[in-house]
């Protein structure tokens, strides 16, 4: 069953409705997804994790059904800034002060801005599939850019990329998720529909891009400040990647991720391409349950 036990619900968070799905009884534990997809892509470990947590896993500011801010020139609420803040929002909406975050790709890039704004708010963080932000652009090269390309494109000036999406959403879709060849049905049917019904959501592929904008702009600013006043993550992280993706291939995420770290540090690789939990749910639970504080 998709999500059992688990409600769909919508709330209100500093003026904005989020839609997220919950479940469970414990500990507090935030999922957050990626690009481009919903909070549905926890499907294989939500209902695993809620045994032992109360699993809150909402769609992203822009993302899915939550609020999309429109457009703008300085991309200021697409900033990780903004949306962290949304979420610590949410989470205290829902009366969780102090929580521990699970995050992917896009959604751990906001988790990571997260853990520098509100210290206090997080007790413990496990990414997946990055390096921070800065690092990409600064270790930038050709592999880079023809491996990401589409942090580039989805970058491009307001309307041109949404324009061109939009011409074809599905194709766009698994072209986008296919840099890892993979079969089409790879997704489970349930949580595709989901993705694709976000895409067709008006104001979804412009947030996608406003996220990407904001990334190669007032992100970097936000990330170069921290850096240089030394603010690092201080609870406990744990990086993850996978094995068969890009991270491994051009980087030492180990190496990187520990001058981003002032506190305890844990990293590994899974068996799996960019989805891990969707590819490998076993062994992402086996290495959650190692980690998170139940």
């Amino acid at each position: 069953m998709f999500f059992e036990g688990f409600t769909l619900e919508f709330h209100e968070a500093a003026g904005k409705r989020f839609r997220l799905r919950r479940g469970g009884d414990g500990p507090p534990l935030l999922l957050l997804h990626g690009n481009p997809q919903t909070h549905a892509m926890w499907h294989k470990v939500a209902p695993v994790l809620a045994q032992h947590f109360s699993v809150v896993c909402p769609d992203l500011t822009g993302y899915g059904f939550s609020h999309k801010p429109a457009v703008s020139e300085d991309h200021a609420p697409y900033a990780k800034r903004a949306m962290a803040a949304d979420l610590a929002a949410l989470m205290g909406t829902l009366g969780h002060e102090h929580f521990q975050v699970v995050a992917h790709d896009r959604g751990a890039r906001v988790a990571h801005r997260l853990v520098l704004d509100h210290p206090g708010a997080v007790e413990r963080l496990c990414t997946m599939d990055i390096i921070p932000t800065l690092e990409h652009f600064e270790r930038a090269d050709m592999e880079f850019g023809m491996g990401y390309w589409h942090w580039f494109f989805l970058a491009q000036r307001h309307p041109g990329p949404e324009a061109m999406i939009r011409n074809d959403i599905e194709t766009w879709f698994d072209f986008h998720t296919s840099r890892e060849p993979k079969p089409k049905d790879f997704f489970q049917p349930e949580a595709r529909a989901d993705y694709l019904a976000a895409l067709h959501e008006p104001g979804t592929i412009e947030a996608i891009c406003e996220d990407y904008r904001a990334a190669t702009t007032i992100d970097l600013e936000h990330d170069r400040a921290s850096r240089d006043a030394g603010v690092k993550v201080t609870c406990p992280l744990m990086a993850l990647w996978g094995a068969k993706g890009s991270l491994p291939k051009w980087y030492d995420p180990a190496a990187i991720w520990r001058s981003y770290a002032a506190g305890r540090l844990e990293t590994g690789a899974v068996a799996s391409g960019h989805y891990l939990a969707e590819e490998a749910p076993d062994d992402v639970l086996a290495r959650l349950d190692g980690f998170l504080r139940r």
